[in-house]
């Protein structure tokens, strides 16, 4: 793929490949039809290699999704199935792959307000997400060598980068699940939203990026994204902050001052600074209320927000992205601006407590005028960090009850708000909870790619190939592991489990230092060993089980402060050690 230029920037797409697959099944049915399962869904077509002397046409049928044992040739939504006939001229290999679909092949935007599809290279053919296929016409039998799926992937992606399993199956089977998504949704070079648009978004891709940080060493296609949403950015109002977000967690990676740099003045333009009030507030107007005021996607999983003038989850995106990019200025050089930034941050704080927090209730109403409080106006707040003291346990615990009320976009930064506020039990559970408002349903339903939405009737147009909802790949290791960055590039690094009501985890998560390996076991004492790259000091916060006095290795103390439900380590430490609260 080529180099475009952002702003003097060489912009180059990241590298991608076709990998032969072989099928896990084949069967015949009654009428010589064969059905070919490939396990797993993917994004490619097949190959076929027939006998010598082979002749004819063969129907080959795509499908993402099976039904009484065939090819669902009728799915509800953007779930896709396709067809194609090639013809069979000897054992010379052909190329198998379904027609193109103008939404996600054509250089002419099908949605007015989108930027144009995102196009894989033309020599691989036509690329859709499949899992299995129904071939008619094949003489003789089929064999698993005669058929193969070039499947699209990164092709700088490493299957052994990462790994995860705790006590609970489940939630070790939704990881996996997570993890595969994210590899499987690489195919474009770029993150795109799934099969239905094959666009970059920015929220999407923010929440791609995290994953992809937790999942693989790869860097550049985060970056490949993020350069190519500045020049291709689309109209949500809370998706422009989100490449605030993209560039932080960039920095936070990878300490890369230089690469940031010239993409320092750009960024500026996402901040919302043309809507500010005369109080310091975020105003709507009755176009942005209508239309671009997101707050949750699709609107039916808005728990009921009021879309107010001031509205308290636009102005959360807000405070969170002048913090940010106070960090960004200052790690780039500009003190001025991180010295005007923090002082907007902490005097739009003041007033946005004053104003939208309801001292009778102690939960956030959903924006000035109106009286409902809505969970996303709480667990926004929650996870950016914004909340005051004395109502963090409040809405925590009200959150805790509220069940999965939000979509799998909105689950990331709920789930991050329960997890960072001490109710990991409640978001474990939620996770794999019963019902079909949880990553368990959409395992338990056969999907090997996550899902845009929680099942088709939240979303009745959703893909079956969306990164946006495997965040457990990132929930699950910053969280129940606890790997964190706690500094810029990861020199020192945060480990701080989250135990919830789980008796052990172990799992390796991936940074540009090299791999962070952790095993834990909790019980009446707390034992974790950990592992560092050369050249990485570890931060350790470990919970205090209770009746515990201190941290010991072995039969040695070692310094530790108790501070709420944890005991950290007075200094950090490095290499590998293993360590016992008792």
């Amino acid at each position: 793929m080529g180099a475009a230029l952002l702003l003097g920037v060489a912009v180059h797409a990241a590298p991608v490949h076709l990998v032969d697959e072989k099928p896990v099944e084949i069967t015949k049915d009654a009428s010589g039809v064969y059905i070919v399962d490939f396990g797993k869904v993917a994004f490619g077509n097949v190959r076929l290699l027939p006998p010598d002397g082979a002749r004819g046409e063969v129907i080959v049928h795509f499908g993402e999704d099976f039904v009484e044992g065939r090819v669902n040739r009728t799915p509800e939504g953007t779930v896709r199935y396709n067809k194609t006939t090639v013809a069979l001229r000897g054992k010379a290999p052909v190329v198998a792959a379904p027609p193109p679909d103008e939404r996600n092949t054509s250089q002419v935007s099908v949605i007015r307000a989108n930027p144009a599809a995102i196009l894989t290279p033309p020599e691989w053919g036509v690329v859709l997400p499949f899992r299995w296929l129904e071939v008619e016409g094949w003489s003789g039998e089929l064999l698993p060598e005669q058929i193969v799926r070039q499947a699209a992937f990164a092709s700088t992606w490493d299957d052994d980068a990462a790994m995860f399993e705790c006590s609970d199956e489940m939630l070790n089977r939704i990881w996996e699940f997570c993890r595969y998504s994210i590899k499987a949704t690489t195919f474009a070079g770029l993150y795109v939203d799934g099969d239905r648009e094959r666009i970059p978004y920015e929220a999407d891709a923010y929440l791609n990026q995290l994953s992809h940080y937790t999942t693989d060493t790869d860097i550049q296609m985060a970056r490949d994204t993020y350069d190519h949403l500045m020049i291709n950015g689309t109209w949500p109002t809370e998706w422009g902050p989100h490449m605030i977000f993209m560039a932080h967690a960039d920095w936070m990676h990878t300490g890369d001052a230089d690469w940031l740099a010239p993409r320092y003045e750009a960024l500026k333009g996402k901040l919302l600074l043309k809507r500010i009030g005369p109080d310091g507030l975020i105003v709507s107007d009755k176009g942005q209320i209508n239309k671009y005021d997101i707050v949750d996607w699709p609107p039916m999983e808005r728990d009921a927000y009021v879309m107010t003038p001031v509205n308290t989850v636009v102005n959360a995106f807000h405070l969170r992205s002048l913090e940010l990019m106070a960090g960004l200025a200052e790690a780039v050089g500009r003190e001025n601006d991180a010295l005007l930034f923090r002082a907007m941050w902490k005097t739009t704080l003041g007033t946005f407590n004053e104003k939208l927090l309801d001292p009778k209730t102690g939960l956030y109403i959903d924006g000035i005028g109106t009286d409902h409080s809505a969970m996303h106006a709480n667990f926004f707040p929650l996870a950016f960090g914004l909340v005051p003291d004395g109502a963090r346990d409040g809405i925590v615990q009200w959150l805790a009850g509220k069940g999965m009320g939000c979509s799998v976009y909105g689950a990331q930064y709920f789930l991050d708000a329960l997890f960072e506020n001490g109710a990991d039990a409640a978001a474990l559970e939620l996770i794999a909870a019963e019902g079909d408002r949880s990553w368990r349903h959409m395992v338990e339903s056969g999907a090997t790619i996550s899902w845009e939405a929680w099942d088709l009737k939240y979303k009745p147009n959703q893909d079956w190939n969306h990164a946006w909802g495997a965040a457990p790949a990132n929930l699950l290791p910053r969280h129940v592991l606890g790997v964190q960055p706690f500094e810029p590039g990861w020199n020192t690094v945060r480990i701080r489990p989250m135990c919830g009501n789980l008796s052990e985890a172990t799992g390796k998560v991936p940074t540009p230092r090299g791999p962070v390996w952790v095993t834990w076991e909790c019980a009446k004492k707390f034992r974790i060993g950990i592992a560092v790259p050369d050249g990485v000091r570890a931060r350790l916060e470990l919970p205090a089980v209770e009746g515990s006095t201190g941290v010991f290795q072995r039969k040695d103390p070692v310094k530790a402060t108790k501070v709420g439900d944890r005991w950290i380590l007075d200094e950090p430490v490095t290499g590998r050690i293993a360590l016992e609260v008792r």
